[in-house]
């Protein structure tokens, strides 16, 4: 009668033992390809609300530019949208009901140089494609204390690469006049 040697029962176990092994890798390998595409989703969303912000604060900052240099007009009830550099200044009344729902009806577009604009977004030749041109809304909120200055608030929204990224930014801006003697007779 013939007993079945260590060496046999040890031949078994190194089979299971490498197939546990090989399962576990390709687990592990498998999981860490699927992080690596979540945290690339996660980095192109951020670039993209990035963008989107800048173009929202360029838009804003022209706006205050406009109304620095004093090409203020006096405020009308908005009934149209328009193209910087014109500009419009709204009433309180038709100003923005609720500016976040995209896009607004009277908004004025403004484009920066070298942005490309295009309704399918995206990048072209490496450079970041907008989806839609930034642009801002002045509402004129009346005159400060003082009855020196004016105030107006500047709402403006930019756009990433999608119509599903859009930054909307709002700032109350306020131009005075002031009076300074210079000395002298």
């Amino acid at each position: 009668m013939k007993h079945p040697t260590f060496r046999q029962h040890e031949r078994g176990m190194v089979l299971v033992t490498s197939l546990l092994l090989l399962v576990v890798v390709t687990l592990l390998a498998v999981g860490l390809f699927r992080s690596f595409g979540i945290d690339e989703k996660i980095a192109g969303n951020m670039r993209e609300k990035q963008r989107a912000l800048q173009a929202a604060e360029t838009a804003e900052e022209y706006a205050e530019h406009f109304l620095a240099s004093g090409q203020a007009t006096a405020p009308i009830t908005c009934t149209t949208s328009q193209t910087a550099p014109a500009g419009q200044v709204c009433t309180a009344a038709s100003g923005l009901a609720n500016p976040a729902v995209l896009p607004w009806p009277y908004a004025i577009k403004y484009t920066p140089t070298n942005m490309d604009v295009s309704a399918s977004g995206g990048f072209n030749n490496g450079f970041g494609t907008y989806y839609n041109t930034p642009e801002f809304f002045i509402t004129y909120l009346g005159v400060t204390g003082s009855g020196l200055g004016k105030i107006y608030q500047i709402d403006a929204v930019g756009y990433g690469g999608s119509a599903n990224t859009a930054a909307v930014v709002e700032s109350t801006y306020q131009v005075t006049s002031t009076v300074k003697d210079l000395g002298g007779t």
